[in-house]
């Protein structure tokens, strides 16, 4: 029995966002239609050391596996390391078998950029030309892709806390760096900040605008001020997820916000069960934690398509 062993640079020469975009986009359809099977996340917290890890396991369309990943971000400039890191096992859900072992760093942050993607072509509106990003990491660059795969070519304002981040970010996306109110004021608004407190406010916010708030991934992290949440449709991944330590959390703890005031899941909107955007002036928020079945999903074409290349080495762990 024989597994496929994929290094971060293989997954990248397979993985593109075009792909990356449609394995997610089938995810979440499905997981709107309950034919997914998606466990919670376990964490294992290490205050310690400045970090945690996660464990996600998922099923979809006749793929099983599970993602161990790490948040640690410390890691930049103690250790000269990502903030996450991660590994992939992809098995057959038949028989057990694993089927791969591959890098997952890449692959968190393309499903995670590729979510952005797919939730602003149904909440966004159909003619956005410009997109404002309010934190401009690792994650800023596939939330740009799989925006572009979405929308085509967009003017792009970016703002961080750190300048030169900022700076360099617009130039490597041919656009340029403001202050956030300038970034807020775009059709569509990518936030990806570790905040606490929020970073947008409500009256920077024009009619139409979608946010994706990708930030938030823990209890008490919040980077919308709560006006925004009361006023916009709200659309989560997950709702165990959301409340737990998504852009909702904060607001839903407070009583500030109530679960019946959101509007629904992407993937009932996905799957046709509700309808996305309905109005060109009404304001939309995706409150996008990460789930499992985007990692799946996209495990599996990217060891479909290295199998038929040819790429990586096979071991068999079990001789």
């Amino acid at each position: 029995m024989a597994t496929l062993v994929l290094t971060q640079s293989e997954v990248r020469s397979v993985l593109t966002m075009e792909r990356a975009v449609v394995a997610v986009e089938e995810a979440f359809a499905a997981h709107g239609r309950g034919e997914t099977l998606m466990p919670a996340k376990v964490y294992l917290d290490l205050p310690k050391y400045d970090g945690d890890f996660r464990a996600m396991p998922a099923y979809v369309s006749g793929s099983a596996g599970v993602k161990w990943v790490n948040s640690h971000p410390e890691n930049p400039h103690r250790h000269g390391l990502p903030t996450v890191l991660g590994m992939y096992i992809l098995s057959d859900p038949a028989t057990g078998e694993p089927l791969a072992v591959m890098d997952a760093t890449y692959l968190t942050a393309a499903r995670t950029g590729a979510a952005a993607g797919v939730a602003s072509k149904y909440l966004a509106r159909g003619d956005s030309k410009s997109v404002g990003f309010i934190g401009c990491g690792v994650q800023a660059h596939a939330a740009l892709a799989a925006l572009r795969v979405v929308f085509g070519d967009l003017e792009v304002v970016a703002h961080d806390r750190d300048g030169a981040a900022a700076e360099t970010f617009a130039i490597q996306a041919g656009g340029r760096a403001a202050e956030a109110v300038e970034a807020a004021g775009c059709d569509v608004v990518c936030t990806l900040t570790p905040s606490r407190t929020p970073v947008v406010e409500s009256k920077w916010i024009r009619p139409g605008t979608h946010i994706n708030a990708l930030g938030a991934d823990g209890p008490g992290k919040q980077e919308l001020e709560m006006r925004i949440l009361r006023d916009a449709k709200v659309v989560i991944d997950d709702l165990h997820q959301a409340k737990g330590g998504g852009e909702i959390n904060v607001a839903l703890s407070r009583g500030e916000l109530r679960v019946d005031d959101l509007y629904g899941s992407l993937g009932e909107v996905v799957a046709g069960m509700k309808p996305g955007r309905e109005t060109d002036d009404e304001i939309t928020v995706f409150d996008s934690t990460g789930l499992a079945i985007q990692d799946v999903s996209v495990a599996r074409i990217v060891y479909e398509e290295a199998k038929a290349q040819g790429l990586g080495r096979l071991v068999d762990f079990l001789a």
